[in-house]
This record gives C-alpha cells, sequence and structure tokens, in this order.
C-alpha cells in the first residue's frame, strides 16, 4: 500500500519570513465575491477602454521573452501581491500590465510612459 505524505500548505510555503523567525498572521479583509466582482466591474469601466480582461479563457496567444532580472521582477510582484491577499499569476499581471500601458497610451500619446521608454532605448 503506497504511503501518503503530508505536504504543507501554500501558506506555510510562502509565509512572510523578513523580520522576525517567527510566521505573522496577515489578515485580509473578507470580501464576498459580488462585491469584488462589482469593484472589478466598475475599476475595468473607470480605466476605459483598455481593461485588462481578467481570469477568462482567452483565444489569442503570444509569446514574450524577458530577462532573468525581469522575470525574477515580475515573480517577486507576484509573490508580494499574493502576501496581501490577491491572487495573480503571471498571464493575470502582465495582462493588466498591458492595459495600464495602452490606456496611458491613448490618452497621453507622445507624452505615456510607454512611449518614452520605447524611445529612451
Amino acid at each position: 500500500m503506497p504511503r501518503r505524505v503530508s505536504l504543507p500548505g501554500a501558506n506555510e510555503l510562502f509565509r512572510p519570513t523578513v523580520g522576525s523567525h517567527e510566521p505573522q498572521s496577515v489578515e485580509v479583509p473578507q470580501q464576498s465575491k459580488a462585491h469584488r466582482a462589482r469593484k472589478t466591474s466598475q475599476d475595468a469601466t473607470s480605466r476605459g477602454k483598455h481593461a485588462g480582461s481578467g481570469r477568462v479563457r482567452h483565444d489569442e496567444k503570444i509569446t514574450v521573452y524577458v530577462s532573468t532580472e525581469e522575470l525574477i521582477a515580475l515573480e517577486t510582484a507576484r509573490l508580494t501581491m499574493r502576501s496581501q491577499g490577491i491572487n495573480a499569476d503571471r498571464g493575470r499581471i502582465v495582462r493588466a500590465s498591458v492595459a495600464m500601458a495602452l490606456a496611458d497610451f491613448e490618452e497621453n500619446g507622445e507624452d505615456s510612459a510607454l512611449a518614452h521608454l520605447l524611445t529612451t532605448d
């Protein structure tokens, strides 16, 4: 009979370790799914036409190559958000970032952060 091994949960694996050796409990305010959905739709409406599509099935796919430093920064941001109670995978973070960059470009044109980044290289 195979023996089942008990593994620690995600909360134990990804708990903050900076500062003290004792785990600190992070209290995240609990909101209903309806409240979160309402807030998300309001935020998307206020951001305008280019809102991140969130967690839905997508029809199109692109491949993006990033440096090791960029990938580590993305993972660090994802884990930081996770410690704050925001569960988002890399795809959602990238889609939200693209939506923000496009909205800024549409609003500010040549003065947008995206245009400045692309013209300085």
